[in-house]
């Protein structure tokens, strides 16, 4: 038996999906979301089905896999389970995985390149860059290897000639990091229509970084 709050968990990650078509960042059956999920009797986490459109899916659609690789439900797991594994392996903080294959991010992917500290909100995925991981057939254990290596010390990276992956503490948060990367990644792109532009120097970033470190409304007490 589904429990309400998993159940509602499988609708969230529904819901992402359908947003990030909405928004623009994906088109199709392309892209998949995934959340954490642990339970007493199960370590691991509920990822959109392969092939599905996202309008066509419900609740029990959403497949459980388990961190050893176990597939459980009635449906087959998007063909990028690996990565969301092996990321939720790595990152204890990871309780959500957006991937798309996000238009103008992808554009970047498949020059083989990433998106340098040409602004400053390139400090909203983690670091002064955002990498792109080197290439490799989708689906793959290599794509998950490159994807965990870009991410060190990243929320977000790009996947050569593939898209782009980006996770939080929230599928809330993982959606609207995917979307902050696609919109830098335009913007980035646009500036290159015109020349190659200038980078913020190392100290600028780490003082951004610092400043984001606390950014947002403070819980207030009473």
């Amino acid at each position: 038996m589904t429990s309400t709050n998993e159940h509602t968990l499988r609708t969230e990650v529904i819901a992402t999906a359908l947003a990030m078509n909405a928004a623009g960042i994906n088109r199709g059956k392309s892209g998949n979301v995934s959340a954490r999920l642990v339970r007493p009797d199960f370590d691991g986490f509920l990822v959109t089905p392969t092939g599905m459109p996202y309008g066509e899916l419900a609740p029990d659609d959403v497949v459980p896999v388990a961190l050893s690789g176990e597939v459980l439900g009635t449906r087959e797991p998007s063909s990028e389970w690996r990565f969301h594994r092996d990321i939720y392996a790595h990152r204890p903080d990871a309780q959500a995985i957006v991937h798309t294959h996000a238009p103008f991010a992808t554009t970047l992917a498949c020059l083989d390149r990433g998106i340098p500290a040409f602004h400053y909100m390139v400090a909203v995925a983690g670091g002064d860059d955002i990498r792109c991981a080197p290439y490799a057939t989708f689906g793959t254990q290599e794509l998950s290897d490159h994807a965990v290596t870009a991410l060190t010390g990243r929320n977000a990276c790009l996947l050569a000639h593939h898209g782009m992956i980006a996770l939080g503490t929230s599928l809330a948060a993982a959606f609207a990091l995917a979307v902050e990367v696609e919109t830098l990644a335009e913007m980035y792109w646009r500036a290159l229509q015109i020349d190659e532009p200038a980078r913020l120097p190392p100290a600028e970033m780490a003082i951004v970084l610092a400043k984001f470190s606390t950014y947002g409304q403070p819980q207030r007490r009473g």
